[in-house]
């Protein structure tokens, strides 16, 4: 069983930067691969980036490469997205998930956080 909590999110202008982390409970956590998805009002929750197990592959939907970077710290039970050049269309409730596999679907991650809020102003 992983048990995820996000923190990080907040309020800011267009071009601004965050960084959001995940941390978890749980022995198994070095297992699992560690996604973000978010969810924006009226939309589908929707792939953001994922990370192996060990850090060796790394996915990015198209619209966050080249901004985002996700990481992981196993020591510390702990998965980071860093979020620069924020758009406002990147707000979003921004989950942390875990999964057994790799995947880029929703449904395929068994755990989630509750999720943390990210609003871009223009």
């Amino acid at each position: 069983q992983v048990q995820l909590v996000e923190s990080g999110g907040g309020l800011v202008q267009a071009g601004a930067s965050l960084r959001l982390s995940c941390a978890a409970s749980g022995r198994t956590f070095a297992r699992h691969t560690l996604g973000w998805f978010r969810q924006a009002p009226g939309k589908e929750r929707e792939f953001v980036a994922a990370i192996s197990r060990n850090g060796g592959r790394i996915y990015y939907a198209d619209s966050v490469k080249g901004r985002f970077a996700i990481s992981r710290d196993n020591s510390k039970n702990t998965v980071y997205l860093q979020m620069n050049s924020l758009k406002p269309d990147d707000t979003a409730i921004y989950y942390c998930a875990a999964d057994l596999g790799e995947s880029r679907r929703p449904t395929a991650y068994d755990h989630w956080g509750q999720g943390t809020q990210v609003t871009v102003s223009s």
